[in-house]
């Protein structure tokens, strides 16, 4: 074995070592659990309602809005944090590339704005 392969020995232990173990819960569930399962338990459930609607239906495009409000600010957040801390070392170009990216989100936050995302009826 190569000496930089024998380096990933340890995480394929790992790997190895959780396999099973998730393999002795799910078996180990469907031995002792008691498998009979009836129609009431089986059907859709819905905050104890009989279920009203095809989840098949069309949504409307402010689900989908709100969720690239989602990524828009969640992902800000998520790169300006290291950014800030270590702008000091990567210099004018990470300045730039951020501002970039920045730029890209403003975007679609301008697109959100556009078609009526912020307006909560």
């Amino acid at each position: 074995m190569q000496p930089v392969l024998l380096n990933y020995l340890p995480i394929l232990v790992f790997l190895v070592i959780a396999a099973a173990i998730a393999l002795a819960m799910v078996g180990g569930s469907l031995i002792a659990a008691h498998q009979k399962p009836y129609a009431e338990k089986l059907s859709a459930y819905e905050c104890g309602f009989e279920p009203f609607d095809d989840a098949r239906r069309r949504f409307d495009v402010r689900f989908y809005l709100v969720a690239i409000l989602f990524i828009i600010f969640d992902l800000e957040v998520a790169f300006l944090f290291p950014w800030a801390v270590s702008l000091s070392r990567i210099g004018l170009f990470g300045f730039f590339s951020m501002l970039g990216f920045l730029a890209v989100l403003t975007i679609g936050f301008i697109y959100e704005w556009r078609k009526g995302a912020l307006e909560w009826e």
